[in-house]
């Protein structure tokens, strides 16, 4: 697997969330996302169960597969490397990246979150692959402890001092998604402006267009 190819090749970063998507699963949220475009898909469920994650992760993992999409674990390294998924992603309170990359290998995509500069150097030089930088902007009825809105600036001074392939994160919508672009994104991660919208796929193909759009402008 070339993880730097299939890194550069993501521009729409959907992960899941069950909580808010009316009813719908997460096998249905994803399937509709990537009708919609989405590229690299995240399984994020704090609340399930290790066995119901597991057998969610079997059904991603097959649609994905299918549909040549990447698929990326939230925090499960356990879970990752049982589903062979092609990665995992952790934050700044799971297990350390330089200890997730040792479990992983060398060979998954090992995502880790950046809120500061710091913390952008700090994962690169334990062997992240890519950065999800945020929370860019107010996220609404996502994640509890996302921490306050950073702005633009955050990815401009991190474009400026890092390598890494960055993926916005953080209240992102088709109105504003073209601002992570010129700021220096590479792809933009959603979660509730698809996953909660009434027609996902969609919601999904307005903001991978802007953001083609606006990389075609660079």
């Amino acid at each position: 697997m070339n993880k730097r190819k299939i890194i550069q090749s993501w521009n729409l970063y959907v992960i899941t969330d069950e909580q808010l998507s009316g009813g719908r699963t997460h096998l249905e949220i994803v399937r509709q996302a990537i009708a919609g475009g989405a590229e690299v898909i995240q399984l994020r469920d704090k609340a399930a169960s290790g066995k119901k994650l597991y057998e969610t992760g079997l059904e991603l993992k097959q649609l994905t597969r299918e549909k040549g999409v990447t698929f990326i674990v939230n925090d499960r390294i356990d879970l990752a490397l049982i589903l062979e998924a092609d990665g995992v992603h952790v934050g700044q309170s799971d297990i350390p990246a330089r200890a997730a990359r040792r479990l992983l290998g060398p060979d998954k995509i090992l995502g880790v979150s950046a809120a500061s500069l710091a913390e952008a150097l700090q994962a690169e030089a334990d062997g992240a692959d890519y950065l999800g930088v945020g929370p860019i902007f107010e996220a609404r009825g996502t994640k509890v402890n996302a921490g306050n809105p950073q702005g633009l600036e955050l990815l401009v001074h991190i474009r400026q001092k890092c390598s890494l392939p960055l993926i916005a994160i953080g209240g992102i919508n088709p109105q504003n998604v073209s601002r992570v672009i010129q700021a220096g994104a590479d792809a933009a991660a959603v979660i509730s402006a698809v996953v909660a919208a009434v027609d996902i796929s969609k919601a999904a193909s307005q903001i991978k267009s802007v953001i083609l759009s606006q990389k075609s402008q660079k």
